[in-house]
This record gives C-alpha cells, sequence and structure tokens, in this order.
C-alpha cells in the first residue's frame, strides 16, 4: 500500500531554519553594506558585531529598532543547519579556515537547493495529479544534490538545476491558473503602481517588480508570485492566502496588517502588528 503524503507543514520541516542547530553561517557567510537594510559594513566571511559565542544574535528582539531590517527578511530556508550537521558532521566554521571557507562557500549553493525544494514541495499539494510525477522525480533529485559533499556543492551547475525547476513550476502554474482573465505580468514593472482596482486573481506575476505598490484590499487569488519583489509593497487587507509560490522573506518585506490574509506556510511578521 502507498503511504500517505505528510501534510505540507510536516513536509517542509527542514526547509525551516533553525538557528539552534546552525553556527550562524547567515551572520558570518555573506558581505553587506551600511544601507536602510543594515545600520554597518560587513565584509564576507567576518562575524557580525553582534553575534554571541554561543552563535545567537545578541539583538535578534530588536533587530530593526537597531537599523536591520535586512536581517529578519533573510531566510536560509533551513540550509544553516543542513550545512552545519549534515555536510560538517555537527562541526562550526570557528574550529579551523578551511572549514569556514568550506561552509561559507556551500552555504549559498545549499540554500538555493532549498528554495527550490520549498516551491516542489508546494506543488505536490496542488491539484495538477498530471504533473505530480514529474515534480517528484526532479525533488528527489535536487533532494539528492542537497545532501552532497562539499566537493559536489561546489562544483554543481546551479544555474541548469533552477531553470529545469523553474520550468516544471511554470507548466504547474499554468495548469493551476488556467480560466484565469488576468494578465500576464511576469517580469512587469509594477514599482510604485496603485493596483486596488487590478484584477489579479490568478494573475502570473513571476518576477514582476512590486516595489512599494499598492495592494491595499487587493484579492490575489491563485496569483503566482515566484520571485516576484514586494519590498515595501502595501499589502494591508489585501489576500495573499491562496498566492503560489509564496515565501517567508516575501511577506517579511512587504507591508501588511491584521487584516492581511496570508497562506498557512508562513508566519506573519512581528513590525506588521
Amino acid at each position: 500500500m502507498p503511504s500517505r503524503p505528510l501534510p505540507l507543514a510536516d513536509d517542509r520541516a527542514h526547509l525551516r531554519a533553525d538557528c539552534s542547530r546552525c553556527a550562524g553561517l547567515c551572520c558570518v557567510a555573506p558581505a553587506f553594506a551600511a544601507s536602510a537594510d543594515f545600520a554597518i559594513d560587513k565584509p564576507a566571511g567576518t562575524p557580525c558585531r553582534h553575534l554571541r559565542d554561543d552563535f545567537r544574535c545578541g539583538i535578534h528582539d530588536r533587530l530593526r529598532d537597531r537599523g536591520f531590517p535586512g536581517c529578519t527578511v533573510f531566510d536560509c530556508f533551513g540550509a544553516g543547519q543542513r550545512i552545519t550537521q549534515g555536510t560538517s558532521g555537527g562541526r562550526a566554521w570557528r574550529e579551523t579556515p578551511e572549514l569556514a571557507r568550506e561552509q561559507f562557500a556551500v552555504l549559498p549553493v545549499v540554500r538555493q537547493l532549498h528554495e527550490m525544494l520549498w516551491y516542489l514541495a508546494e506543488a505536490t499539494a496542488l491539484p495538477v495529479a498530471a504533473l505530480h510525477p514529474d515534480v517528484e522525480r526532479l525533488r528527489a533529485e535536487v533532494e539528492r544534490c542537497a545532501g552532497g559533499t562539499v566537493a559536489e556543492l561546489t562544483g554543481l551547475d546551479v544555474g541548469a538545476l533552477r531553470a529545469e525547476v523553474g520550468e516544471l513550476l511554470g507548466r504547474v502554474s499554468e495548469r493551476v491558473r488556467a480560466g484565469s482573465r488576468a494578465r500576464d505580468r511576469r517580469g512587469a514593472d509594477l514599482m510604485g503602481r496603485d493596483l486596488r482596482r487590478t484584477d489579479l486573481r490568478g494573475a502570473g506575476l513571476r518576477g514582476a517588480y512590486l516595489i512599494g505598490a499598492d495592494l491595499r484590499g487587493v484579492d490575489l487569488g491563485a496569483a503566482d508570485l515566484l520571485g516576484a519583489d514586494l519590498r515595501a509593497a502595501d499589502v494591508r487587507g489585501a489576500d495573499l492566502s491562496r498566492c503560489l509560490f509564496l515565501t517567508q522573506p516575501q511577506v517579511s518585506a512587504a507591508r501588511g496588517d491584521a487584516a492581511t490574509r496570508i497562506p498557512a506556510a508562513v508566519h506573519r511578521p512581528a513590525h506588521w502588528v
């Protein structure tokens, strides 16, 4: 008898960041420059000044107040703990310079792979039974790659795999949104636009620039938001609950409120209150 599929939340459990099982990789590996997102300059491979000896952030509960909203938007999709506990066998970057170089090099690779797995897990739960075998096949391949050695990860053609995943997710999206009369706005520049009277139910918004767009009260139905830029988009009172391929970083980057409806897979950002 075939096994029953896991609920989506359980299926994605390993794709959620667990800082208690990581070694603060996102606080060390990437570089950032003093800006509206970060209060200081930090070179790549240098620990943030707020990283404590136990690999926890010393200002985690007040990042926005201290000028680090960029940290509240970042999500490693569980890559940090996979590298620390899996790829590196529980060892931390502080042990040796060589280990640090390896962990910092594979972090962006594993993060991209886990993001792909996040989307593919959603695709398995969508009503596109004819495409489920292709989704499961590709999902197994991405999972295999994510569990590879440092050499395998650094030598992986992530771009090619991402393109293959993107093409399949595009087919899934088209099946789910079939019949929608909304315009295809893939990659459209909608920055700062007032979209409150625009029908976006089932719209193709993949890769669209929605920075600062006014989406107050808009029903986005089954709109495809894969890769859409929602920074500072006003989604107060909007219905995002049925959107396709929406991630936590997108939600956290937007401006919502208690009336904004969001998918069960993401949480309501604290700064929306």
